[in-house]
């Protein structure tokens, strides 16, 4: 019997391993600039056709490599950053695997032009899927270029599953910022088919982020900054009266590495708690530095994901840095005592009055158990509760009464009957045969608005209210180009948008269910809708674009409803035809049986 098991070639492997570093165009953006940053590069320049399809350009001014440096690159886990397994705990350079050239090399045709500044003349190397077709010596300037043409180009599945231009752009600026942000002191350019969409100077950190994210943040920043021997925390905070509904300016940084991490994500929110409007999120650029020993960067192939040794302490440190930034924000405007001349104290002028003792006038007959607390007036606390509540709990025992009889049980109310309860201005709550039934108000009608926008989609008869003053809104240039790309689907619902170009959207009608008043607000809960339902390859474009417009349109938390909206939203769910879940697939409704409240009372 032969052998089964042999070695795969490297052309096989390389491919193998660029599956999990070279998802999608973003991908061999993120790796190239972050060599370039790892280089010493002062200037970067980006350069995108076809949103990366087509050919991806990095180009820099920095140290640039040897002619034997720039072949040896190009072959796995070859790297300058590390040479024993200890110095992965000492890592403070963006790339040290050794994939990434390999990676890209193995799913695109490659060309490289480098040199380094002690060199008279530079190198070209040109690699097509793993193969070295060109090693020669050009002319080139100090630094690296490196062109990516024709990404996937020897895998058809994979380029058939990349998604379209407008997607795979909004994921490359994505990547983009990230890397721009973490290093302000670099000169950043991002130009996509000829279109110039940054060029970002070198600033400090604030002005970095206003150069990425628009003048309008500037007036939204809070500096955070807490230096402790576990670790240094700094940067920027949003006031949380600017926070809103949609992620996008959430960063975090350790050692000018971005890194994803929820559970830090957590301790901002905490920080804001009690102070946000609902469902708000907060806007943070918070870069950290800690020693290199006590975090783990090799987790994950895009590097992205980071353990840290002590993780709880930092936490802790991070809430109370958000907290006393905020803290500060509210004192700072009333009192600054780094100004002396703002706290005017007058001086009393010698006028030969003395001042004396306060005098205090006292009622020598005055008895505090006179009248509720007398001897004949004196009444126990449980028997003012029964008179107070009989009234109350005999409405209440008679409708669970009444309710109980009807053997229709959901459908079974009597119209001049109905009782329906809003509690917290957030469930709707009836009582059925079965014991409460509690309605989410706003997953309630978000099914019901989808339901409509659905059938109007169909009906290709969209019903849109024009605003009588259009609002002009400058938008992040991802979420920009997400709206060009839906916009076709968005007209058919109702949402009016004219896209004016650098970025900003004039908003001139939306639809007529709508029960947001503020466009912009609306957006912007359209968009996080929109990017929640995204990642679902089962739905459809045009459902997963109604579920955003359902949650930007729909009654919000908090909002107090009359009786006869309750009974409309009631009726309304229930002609859905899925009335259980929303469009995001949570509950909207939950019943509390009798069984279940009668053990909390045996328990009790």
């Amino acid at each position: 019997m032969t052998d089964l098991i042999r070695l795969l070639p490297d052309s096989v492997a390389n491919q193998i391993a660029a599956g999990e570093v070279i998802q999608r165009p973003a991908s061999v953006v993120k790796e190239l600039v972050e060599n370039s940053v790892d280089a010493g590069a002062g200037e970067i320049s980006v350069l995108i056709r076809d949103s990366g399809k087509t050919l991806i350009q990095v180009a820099d001014n920095g140290s640039g490599m040897s002619e034997t440096d720039a072949r040896l690159s190009f072959e796995r886990h070859a790297t300058s950053k590390i040479t024993t397994a200890q110095d992965l705990f000492a890592i403070t350079t963006k790339g040290f695997r050794g994939e990434a050239l390999a990676s890209i090399a193995a799913v695109a045709m490659v060309e490289l032009k480098t040199r380094r500044a002690s060199d008279e003349t530079g190198t070209l190397i040109v690699i097509s899927g793993s193969k070295t077709e060109v090693q020669e010596p050009c002319s080139c300037p100090v630094g690296s270029v490196f062109s990516v043409k024709n990404l996937f180009f020897n895998i058809p599945a994979r380029r058939k599953f990349l998604k379209s231009d407008n997607t795979e752009i909004r994921h490359i600026i994505n990547e983009f910022q990230k890397i721009a942000l973490a290093h302000p002191d670099v000169r950043f350019t991002l130009t996509h088919n000829n279109t110039e969409i940054y060029n970002l100077p070198p600033a400090n950190l604030r002005q970095r982020i206003i150069g990425v994210f628009g003048k309008q943040i500037n007036n939204e920043l809070i500096t955070v900054s807490t230096d402790t021997t576990l670790i240094k925390i700094g940067g920027f905070i949003g006031k949380p009266e600017n926070a809103r509904r949609t992620y996008g300016e959430q960063f975090f940084f350790v050692n000018r590495r971005f890194m994803k991490h929820p559970y830090f994500h957590k301790a901002v929110a905490e920080a804001y708690q009690n102070i946000l409007p609902a469902e708000a999120i907060p806007s943070y650029f918070i870069f950290m530095e800690a020693d290199p020993a006590s975090i783990d960067i090799n987790i994950h192939p895009t590097k992205t994901e980071i353990k840290f040794e002590d993780e709880r302490a930092i936490w802790q440190i991070l809430m109370a840095s958000v907290r006393e930034a905020l803290g500060k924000f509210n004192i700072v405007p009333s009192l600054d005592f780094e100004n002396e001349a703002l706290i005017d104290i007058p001086v009393r002028t010698n006028t030969g009055l003395i001042p004396g003792p306060p005098s205090i006038e006292l009622n020598a007959g005055y008895d505090p158990f006179r009248n509720e607390h007398s001897a004949g007036n004196r009444q126990d606390p449980a028997e003012r509760f029964e008179r107070e509540n009989t009234e109350n709990w005999e409405r209440l025992y008679n409708a669970f009464e009444k309710e109980n009889e009807n053997p229709e049980g959901l459908r079974g109310f009597n119209e001049n009957e109905r009782r329906l309860l809003q509690v917290k201005n957030k469930y709707i709550v009836a009582p059925v045969k079965s014991g409460l039934m509690l309605i989410d108000q706003k997953r309630a009608h978000e099914r019901v608005l989808y339901e409509k926008f659905i059938a109007s989609a169909g009906s290709n008869e969209p019903v849109s209210q024009a605003d009588i003053f259009p609002v002009t809104v400058k938008m992040d240039p991802a979420d920009y180009l997400l709206l060009e790309e839906i916009d076709d689907y968005l007209r058919v619902l109702g949402f009016v948008l004219r896209f004016a170009g650098d970025y900003t959207v004039i908003i001139s009608g939306r639809p007529a269910d709508s029960i947001n008043e503020d466009p912009v607000e609306m957006l912007e809960i359209l968009l996080e809708e929109y990017k929640k339902s995204e990642s679902d390859p089962g739905r459809a474009l045009i459902e997963k674009v109604a579920a955003g417009m359902a949650g930007a349109s729909a009654i919000p938390y908090g909002k107090p409803l009359s009786r006869s909206e309750m009974e409309n939203l009631f009726d309304m769910l229930f002609s859905c035809s899925a009335p259980n879940y929303s469009p995001g697939g949570k509950p909207v409704i939950s019943i509390i049986t009798l069984e279940e409240v009668d053990k909390r009372f045996r328990e009790s």
